[in-house]
Formats: C-alpha cells, structure tokens, sequence
C-alpha cells in the first residue's frame, strides 16, 4: 500500500451551469494554490469559461534528489512534487538516452492519481471530451503523459514549459484503443527556460507528432521558465475552443 498521503485538491467551480472541468497541475515546489489567481483571471475573461470547474490538486510532499553532475542540489530534503526530479537541467539528449534516471514509479503513481480524478468527473456526469488535463513544468509533464495514455477520450491536454516523460518506454503505456491520438495538445514553452531547456520541448513535440499525435508548440521569446500573459491567454483561448458553452443546451 502506498504511503503517499494526498491532500484534497483545491476546487474553483462553475460559475453556471457546471457542463466541464479542467485539471491543472502544478510544477515542482508548488501547490495548487500557485495557480488560483491565474485560473481566476481566465475565468473573469470574456466570461466564456463560466461553466467550467478548475481543480487544481496539490501534490504529495516527498524527497527530492536534484542532481546537477552528480553532485547534491537538494539533497532528498522533501517537497512537494509529483515525483522525484534525479537531475537538475534536462537536455536535449535525454529523450533518447536509456540511461536517464527517471523516477519510473512516482511518474506513473501520480498518472494513476490524474486518471482517478478524470474517472470521479466522468462519475460526476461530466462527458470525458468535456475535461482538459493540464499543467506547468512537472505538471505539464504529467499531463501530457496522463492525458495521452487515458483511457477514456479527453476535450484537450496543456503542457506548459514541460516534456515527455518515459519517452522510452511511453508507447507501451498508451491503451491499444490510443484513444487520445487525435486529441489537441497544447504546448507553451520559453526558448530562454533554464531548466527544462527549450531544445528538450522540441524533441518532445518532434517525438509526439512523429507517433501521430495533434500537437501545437507555442513558442515565447525571452521566456525563461515561467508564463507569461500572452502564453495564458494562448490557453485561455484553448480552452475557450475545446470546452464551449452549451447553455441550456443538454448535455
């Protein structure tokens, strides 16, 4: 049984008629709390979000390793994370090396984590294509690999300054249906961002489209790794299109 305890996400509801619901996940360090303001601000926006739910979950405190040429960054002092990060700075070569040290476990402990929540919404009523799985840095990560390898047909998937985890092995992690193969995915990335540089989310995208995935790269100069009003907005729109009003229109 897994000792990982979790606390409750933090849920910002419809302010309608609740017909859809976004999951964003936060990066390394952080809590879902670091995203309130900007979910509220896109949800102010033009009001064409009114009927979405944001949970924006909070990950479980563990030991982070952060190893940058071998040497301790951090030490395995623990925070919160969605798995634990071997290696400060990924590279460009690291989708194609068997030998990068990823957290294999953690990565897929929370991606069952990601499913579940999927799974309660779809209990709840909410029709799979009307949910959006997404995140920045880790999170983004984890929502590309949860979102693809899903095994109901999700509305769209965010990565935000992130990557494909698992590159190695992610195929054989995909349901036999792949499901989410033409799902839009949307990627945002800084070319300045310093630790999951900018060349490692090309390879990603490259690595996506070549397996046949709908993958778009917004691309924010001078970003380095954080967001910006205009990559937000990129996913307000986004979201705005994959998740329209219904109205009173049934579901």
């Amino acid at each position: 049984m897994s000792s990982i305890r979790r606390m409750a996400p933090l849920v910002l509801p419809a302010t309608s008629r609740h017909t859809a619901t976004v999951i964003f996940i936060h990066g390394l360090g952080d809590t879902g709390h670091g995203w309130a303001d900007a979910v509220e601000q896109m949800k102010r926006s033009r009001n064409r979000l009114d009927e979405v739910k944001f949970i924006l979950p909070h990950a479980p405190t563990i030991p982070i390793t952060m190893r940058l040429n071998q040497t301790p960054q951090n030490g395995g002092f623990p925070m919160p994370g969605w798995f634990d990060i071997k290696a400060l700075g990924y590279s460009v070569d690291s989708l194609g090396a068997k030998s990068v040290d990823e957290d294999r476990p953690g990565i897929l402990r929370s991606q069952g984590y990601f499913h579940g929540l999927i799974q309660e919404e779809i209990n709840a009523g909410i029709p799979s294509d009307r949910i959006i799985l997404g995140g920045f840095s880790q999170g983004g990560a984890m929502s590309i690999l949860s979102g693809l390898t899903a095994s109901v047909k999700l509305g769209g998937i965010v990565g935000l300054s992130s990557w494909l985890l698992l590159s190695q092995s992610f195929k054989d992690l995909v349901p036999a249906s792949n499901i989410n193969k033409a799902t839009p995915v949307l990627m945002g990335h800084g070319d300045m961002d310093p630790l999951v540089r900018f060349p490692l989310a090309q390879d990603s995208e490259k690595a996506l489209k070549d397996l046949g995935y709908d993958v778009t790269m917004k691309v924010y100069r001078g970003m380095e790794h954080s967001a910006c009003l205009e990559e937000l907005s990129e996913v307000e729109a986004f979201l705005a299109k994959q998740l329209p009003a219904k109205g009173k229109t049934e579901l």
